[in-house]
């Protein structure tokens, strides 16, 4: 009975085993990926208005994209460096950058006491730790990735080399929490608390709050909506919605956008200001190395409650009320690199646009630029 006892025991065990290869295979699909990489992105553009400081900005001084944020120089647009973890029950991302661009979207972070404002802020493109509570439901805090909008930080994931106006003027990044649920393989549900429109340090004592929905129609179609409320320039509501898609048919990529935002007026004002945006893309891939793209887009923020002008001499209370456009071509000789060539312009309502050195502002602006960018 002993030795049958034992021989059954052995059977038993040698078939629920694993061998050793299973083991190693099983081990490596549990285990924390860790992955290091890069990007640098450098640029040189030319602005027709010749902008005296070189920054390309209003007359008031206000700048009015990020990309690029230079006349006439050879720069750095954008360059980081990430370290990436992943693993079932937890993840994470850290990552350290700087560029021209870093200092033009940043320069708007608050310094409310001493250990707050854009110094040290603008170095953190992202610093984010999560952890999933529940099949396909995460959470996740720190510094990160803004909800809003369909365009992205970094140049090499954009159909454009710049970003459009209405990714300009929604945030890119955010301090606070965020839960994602993924119910179905074709439906994303995002909720954001953080501290604000776009600052990590915070202006006030309320928060923001947004959600996020991505559905994926089809396996070439997504279509998103986002939203956010927050108390802004002190404590007056602010509302902001958005609707987005993106669509490829064969060699042809086709994007779209539209956001409408609110806020309430001064005390002592009635009503609300509103301000409003939209962009269309589209982009061929003519040949494997070589692509072309264009973009039509429109700006209205008549109150400037997003976009201040600043005061232009003669001109009262000038708004950022433009249309414009751009056309671009990509080379990708070979894998993870990119050069990238676009013409870009606006007419806006008022003439609030650099002149040149000398002389008044005028209603039309446009600029060339050329990228040459390295993933690794």
């Amino acid at each position: 009975m002993t030795r049958l006892f034992l021989a059954r025991c052995a059977v038993t065990i040698a078939a629920c085993t694993p061998t050793l290869a299973e083991a190693q295979t099983a081990a490596s699909d549990t285990a924390p990926k860790i992955t290091v990489g890069a990007f640098v992105d450098g640029y040189f553009a030319w602005d027709v208005g010749r902008p005296p400081s070189f920054d390309r900005s209003f007359a008031g001084g206000t700048t009015f994209t990020t990309q690029p944020a230079r006349h006439n120089e050879f720069n750095v647009n954008l360059a980081f460096i990430e370290v990436k973890l992943d693993a079932p029950r937890y993840r994470g991302r850290v990552a350290l950058q700087t560029g021209t661009s870093v200092q033009s979207n940043y320069a708007g972070e608050p310094t409310n006491g001493t250990l707050s404002g854009p110094l040290a802020s603008r170095m953190i493109q992202e610093a984010v730790a999560g952890v999933r509570l529940a099949d396909n439901l995460w959470v996740d805090g720190g510094i990160f990735y803004s909800h809003l909008g369909v365009e992205s930080w970094a140049s090499r994931d954009n159909l454009t080399y710049t970003r459009s106006l209405v990714g300009d003027y929604s945030p890119y990044y955010q301090s606070g929490v965020k839960m994602t649920w993924t119910p179905t393989p074709k439906l994303t549900a995002r909720v954001d608390l953080v501290n604000g429109w776009q600052n990590i340090s915070e202006n006030n004592s309320g928060k923001g709050a947004g959600a996020r929905l991505d559905y994926a129609a089809t396996s070439s179609t997504l279509l998103s909506y986002y939203n956010f409320f927050s108390n802004e320039a002190g404590s007056r509501l602010r509302t902001f919605n958005g609707v987005g898609g993106r669509h490829a048919i064969g060699r042809l990529t086709l994007l779209g956008e539209f956001d409408y935002g609110t806020q309430r007026r001064a005390v002592g004002e009635d009503g609300q200001s509103t301000w409003s945006g939209w962009t269309a893309v589209a982009r061929v891939q003519a040949a494997p190395t070589v692509a072309f793209v264009a973009r039509v887009e429109a700006y209205n923020d008549r109150d400037q409650v997003i976009l201040s002008t600043g005061a232009v001499e003669g001109v009262s209370n000038p708004a950022f009320r433009a249309v414009g456009g751009s056309i671009g071509v990509d080379v990708t000789p070979v894998s993870r690199v990119a050069f990238r060539t676009e013409l870009r312009g606006w007419r806006n309502r008022d003439a609030i646009f650099p002149n040149g050195r000398v002389g008044a502002p005028r209603p039309e602006s446009a600029f060339v630029v050329t990228s040459l960018a390295l993933s690794f």
